[in-house]
């Protein structure tokens, strides 16, 4: 698998994206620094404004950081707003909003589990045009998976740049009944957390049977990757390709009578998504 395509594919890829003037992304966590360091090297906007309280960077010729919106130049009128906050914190922080770009409103773009389209028109106005996203922080080696949301009456230019500012992380699909975002969550949004837990699992059991560490971390990280690539690439269901592996009566298939016995890993991954749907909805009811 490819998890850094050349400078030159990014260039090229440039001449189809959107040109945004200027990008506001307020908070710089896990997920928007992921965002961030994309949309700089894919430089699919002409100028980034960073407002996070947490983080002491230094400014570039055309990335600049604010500790809140009142520090922001009254000149600063941003294309577009990309809010990457924690969802709690939305309510408080959204009103200011509204007042400050009500003459030249820009596009919203939210990545934050659980708040509703509702939510926001309630936040910052019904006529505001605003995008749900639910990616991933594969994006920052540019192998994120976004999904993307947004009422009806979205202009298509809006629906143009964000598809563009989350393709240009990784692979990106939109959907139109807003009440699967919460299963979205869940899947992709919270995946990558399942995965690494999933390759650490493995990485232990082979230090467990006396492989060195290092050893059994590639064996792990590769046999993942090429496995991935394989059920991407094939046209045989992911039940075939299992079975091909496992000959019967042989290790592979003394491995997953473990792995399967009573449901095993099948019914822990549906209840453990299961978990993550109903906090995702419980952070929209607290609205």
């Amino acid at each position: 698998m490819h998890y850094h395509p050349p400078i030159l594919l990014w260039a090229l890829y440039g001449l189809y994206m959107t040109s945004i003037p200027s990008l506001l992304l307020v908070g710089c966590g896990k997920m928007g620094g992921a965002l961030l360091e994309r949309w700089k090297q894919s430089a699919i906007a002409a100028q980034f404004d960073i407002i996070d309280p947490t983080h002491a960077q230094k400014n570039e010729s055309n990335v600049h950081w604010h500790t809140s919106l009142d520090a922001i130049p009254a000149t600063c009128s941003p294309s577009v707003v990309v809010l990457a906050v924690k969802p709690q914190q939305l309510a408080q922080l959204l009103p200011a909003y509204k007042i400050r770009f009500a003459k030249n409103p820009p596009l919203y773009i939210s990545v934050a589990a659980g708040k509703t389209l509702s939510f926001y028109a309630a936040q910052l106005g019904e006529h505001a045009h605003v995008v749900r996203a639910m990616p991933n922080t594969p994006a920052l080696v540019a192998q994120g998976m976004s999904v993307l949301c947004a009422a009806s009456t979205l202009p298509a230019s809006s629906r143009k740049i964000a598809t563009d500012l989350l393709k240009s992380v990784g692979k990106c699909e939109w959907i139109d009944d807003e009440a699967k975002m919460d299963a979205v969550t869940a899947i992709s949004g919270c995946g990558p957390a399942y995965v690494f837990l999933f390759i650490d699992s493995l990485v232990k059991a082979g230090v467990a049977m006396g492989l060195a560490e290092p050893l059994a971390k590639t064996l792990a990280l590769q046999t993942i990757s090429g496995s991935i690539e394989l059920a991407a690439q094939s046209t045989r269901s992911l039940e075939q390709l299992r079975i091909d592996v496992a000959s019967p009566g042989g290790a592979t298939q003394a491995a997953l009578d473990v792995l399967m016995k009573n449901g095993g890993l099948i019914s822990l991954i549906r209840d453990a998504a299961e978990a993550a749907e109903n906090r995702s909805q419980e952070l929209s009811s607290d609205e």
